[in-house]
């Protein structure tokens, strides 16, 4: 099962960055609880596919294009995939290029939530797989 949440976690990846949000919306549980980064300006959680994906899009619209490089394996552990990425961003936006570690818990094939970190350690002590 768990090289199957990884394959959730790279097609997810995969629409983002071909700009297939309803690609990406349908890897979402309707339920899914989103938890933003520490300092996010919104707070989180955010819960639920449509509050998910209304969330993202005004994240999407801070820039011209975005796209997201990710600088790491996939690691599984259980339910979840943990993955380290940098989120560029180039446009009308400040030019943005955050590095953040998620965790992604997987059930039935569809992501149940996302934790995103600053921290890559961190995110590993998340997910049960810091030494």
């Amino acid at each position: 099962m768990s090289q199957e949440n990884v394959e959730v976690i790279r097609a997810v990846n995969e629409a983002w960055n071909a700009g297939d949000m309803d690609a990406f919306r349908e890897q979402l549980d309707p339920d899914v609880v989103m938890y933003h980064v520490k300092g996010w300006p919104e707070p989180g959680p955010t819960v639920g596919r449509e509050a998910c994906m209304r969330f993202i899009e005004q994240l999407r619209d801070t820039w011209d294009a975005d796209r997201i490089e990710v600088i790491g394996d996939y690691v599984h552990a259980a339910d979840r995939v943990v993955v380290r990425w940098i989120w560029h961003g180039l446009g009308h936006g400040p030019q943005a290029n955050m590095e953040l570690t998620s965790v992604n818990s997987v059930r039935k094939g569809k992501i149940r939530s996302v934790e995103f970190f600053w921290d890559h350690d961190e995110a590993l002590e998340a997910a049960g797989l810091s030494e």
